[in-house]
């Protein structure tokens, strides 16, 4: 196991951690919650990887599966007090984002993509789970509306993140820096209400 493969089981924990409290909010049960934690979890990898052409990421992956239901059973023992767990939840969704966008750039670059296109398939990694996870709760995607900053910090870290790399900086130095971006960007668009301009 390597470094990015840890960084996509990181990911994939914090993603169905919130495609599970997405199915709270939406009072699902708990097979909803799995649903939507197994779509939040593994929907932009999948769609990463099937547009690469490579056999999908997950398949026979157990530690990653046991990651999802993890996730579910942590979120259905949390009755109460899930206010601070939430808010927690951001910043832990903002360093998945950063992760996500490093791994799904590894995934392709090793796969033969070209770098601008690698750093689409980061963005896509991702957040098309994040999109697959609201379009199966009912509600207009997050990815599409006017708001903070999403893809748009996932973008600017995974463009960074290449620039750090093809320079020749340490790939821990260049992962830690990329994930600060992502999170730093999500904080000031959040707290700032810094969003794109209107079309």
């Amino acid at each position: 196991m390597n470094i990015i493969d840890i960084i996509i089981y990181i990911g994939i924990f914090v993603f169905a951690v919130t495609g599970a409290l997405k199915a709270r909010t939406n009072q699902m049960d708990i097979f909803g919650a799995g649903v939507l934690a197994f779509a939040t979890a593994y929907g932009g990898g999948t769609l990463r990887d099937l547009l690469i052409g490579i056999r999908i990421n997950w398949m026979n992956d157990y530690i990653a599966l046991s990651l999802v239901v993890a996730a579910v059973l942590i979120v259905s023992l949390l009755k109460k007090n899930t206010g601070r767990f939430t808010a927690t939840l951001f910043y832990t969704d903002a360093i998945g984002l950063g992760m996500f966008t490093i791994g799904g750039i590894e995934r392709s670059l090793d796969n033969g993509i070209n770098e601008v296109y690698a750093v689409i398939m980061g963005v896509m990694s991702a957040t098309f789970g994040g999109l697959l996870g609201d379009i199966l709760s009912n509600r207009v995607p997050a990815l599409l509306t006017r708001g903070e900053l999403y893809a748009t910090a996932c973008a600017i870290g995974g463009t960074a993140y290449l620039l750090m790399r093809n320079a020749g900086l340490h790939e821990s130095m260049s992962l830690v820096i990329t994930v600060i971006i992502v999170v730093g960007l999500r904080v000031i668009s959040k707290t700032k209400q810094v969003t794109l301009p209107k079309i």
